[in-house]
């Protein structure tokens, strides 16, 4: 049950602070990063510095969702922002790729406790009514840092260093943090299941994620893909038997969560391999600059909070399987036309068309489907629920950066030395470079990068063909429910103030 709760507006305030954060990393970095690869040099190693980052938010967000649902939201969503914020700064000041990627990994152990841990915050102070309401205005917040972070990114990168692009996080996170820790206040029953953590499930969770991921991304693929499969029969085995397992296994025979977990894998696999790959064929092989970069993905981050402020309305009145189909119809549509654009070098006003419609598609099949997940429990699983959703969407995205990276350095080969690679990267575009061997260059890598989109087109059609059997339920009334059922949620309360009967 939700109970009401004084002074929501300030607690919306720090959670879509931290939710503008997140979605200003994804766009910022992605525009920065062919000129990272210039400055630090390591073509090799471009999608480690994105799947290291989604690999560790992957690996932490099962422990911060069972961890909220342990110590409560709050103390376990300051914690996310804080070491966050570490990396973050760490991140900038980062001498090597090797040192990048370490950092990058800081700040996706951060990032795992931020983005889950709201939306079940959301999920615990709203009724499921109040939350379709509630997209418009995250749809807003989405939508602006979509916009914003290309256009930041490349300035940053053309006024000053691509180091600043990290530190533009802090004064965001410094701000939730500190509105989060005056403001929102929460009763939860202290009991001893903290001391029965699971911490042998969530090892064995660990490695058999950095075997796949290792795997993927092409490093003795038989050897680490058969650690994977017998590291995940152990974990499967270990949280039969945990006493407060970190993923409890009986959530996946509720068939909304069975069916949106490959989904949401899938759909983060599309998202972050059309986000981190798009401005790098911009870049290196039409010539763009980073602010062109930026703005082939943007369309993305602006379709998804339309779609999704528009599926939040409908799923009221028409469930959720019409938005699920709807949405992953639009998704294999987008793939394919963005294979397509990329083979007939297609202007780039079509790449941003493209990229609108894939965002859209996604804002239909995630906000239906987080929703039906979170509808689907009662609050002692809201937390490991809206987790598990983000963590198989995480993993799906982690993998395909890392199986992409693989692909593309074998495509590449020894056609594009590094040097040379990284002067087409630099702001000063490819200068000393005779312009037939820029043109070469350019061909080689867009034979290269041709593949990576047909694989991200295969995804959403598998997508897709699972998403079709997403079952037919209808949004509970959780007031209606709650009264015939009596609490299911500790209550919530924030510091004094407005006494929280109206909406935000």
């Amino acid at each position: 049950m939700v109970h009401p709760t004084p002074n929501r507006k300030l607690v919306v305030a720090a959670i879509l602070l931290g939710m503008f954060m997140a979605a200003m990393e994804a766009t910022v970095v992605a525009t920065a990063m062919p000129t990272v690869v210039a400055d630090l040099s390591g073509l090799e190693l471009y999608g480690w510095v994105g799947s290291i980052y989604m690999l560790a938010t992957t690996l932490t967000i099962p422990l911060w969702g069972k961890s909220s649902d342990l110590f409560g939201r709050k103390p376990v969503m300051l914690a996310g922002l804080a070491v966050f914020l570490v990396g973050s700064i760490a991140s900038g000041l980062a001498p090597t790729m090797g040192a990048l990627i370490a950092f990058r990994a800081v700040q996706g152990v951060g990032a795992g406790g931020i983005q889950p841990i709201a939306m079940t915050i959301i999920g615990d102070i709203f009724t499921v009514e109040e939350r379709a309401r509630m997209q418009g205005i995250f749809g807003a917040v989405w939508g602006v840092a979509g916009i914003a972070g290309p256009l930041l990114g490349g300035l940053i990168v053309k006024a000053t260093s691509w180091r600043f692009v990290f530190y533009v996080n802090v004064p965001f996170g410094v701000l939730s943090a500190a509105i989060l820790v005056f403001f929102f206040k929460e009763n939860v029953a202290r009991s001893d299941k903290r001391l029965s953590f699971d911490a042998l499930g969530a090892s064995l969770l660990m490695v058999a994620v950095l075997a796949l991921l290792g795997a993927a991304g092409g490093t003795k693929p038989l050897l680490l893909a058969g650690l994977s499969v017998a590291a995940f029969v152990a974990f499967v085995l270990a949280e039969r038997r945990a006493k407060e397992p970190i993923l409890p296994l009986h959530l996946f025979s509720n068939k909304v969560i069975a069916i949106s977990s490959p989904v949401c894998a899938l759909v983060g696999a599309v998202m972050m391999g059309a986000l981190m790959y798009t401005p790098l064929l911009v870049q290196a092989v039409r010539g763009g600059s980073p602010t062109d970069g930026g703005s082939s993905v943007a369309p993305m981050l602006v379709g998804w909070p339309l779609a999704s402020a528009t599926s939040a309305r409908l799923l009221m009145k028409y469930g959720f399987r019409p938005l699920v189909r709807a949405g992953l119809v639009t998704i294999a549509a987008a793939t394919i036309g963005l294979a397509w654009s990329i083979r007939v070098d297609a202007p780039l006003n079509v790449f941003r068309v493209v990229m609108f419609a894939m965002g859209s598609g996604m804002g239909f099949v995630m906000t239906a489907m987080l929703i039906a997940v979170q509808d689907s429990v009662d609050w002692k699983e809201r937390g490991v629920a809206t987790s598990s959703a983000m963590f198989f969407r995480t993993i799906g995205g982690a993998v395909m950066v890392g199986a992409l990276g693989g692909l593309l350095a074998h495509g590449v080969g020894d056609a594009v030395p590094k040097a040379d690679l990284a002067k087409m990267l630099g702001p000063d575009r490819a200068a000393g470079i005779p312009a037939e061997k820029i043109a070469s260059y350019a061909d080689a890598l867009r034979h290269a990068m041709g593949p990576l989109f047909v694989v991200v087109a295969g995804c959403a059609l598998l997508a897709l063909a699972i998403g079709l059997r997403f079952p037919a339920v209808r949004v509970k009334n959780r007031a209606a429910a709650a009264k015939a059922e009596g609490p299911v949620a500790p209550p919530i309360a924030v510091a004094a103030g407005d006494e929280g009967h109206g909406g935000v």
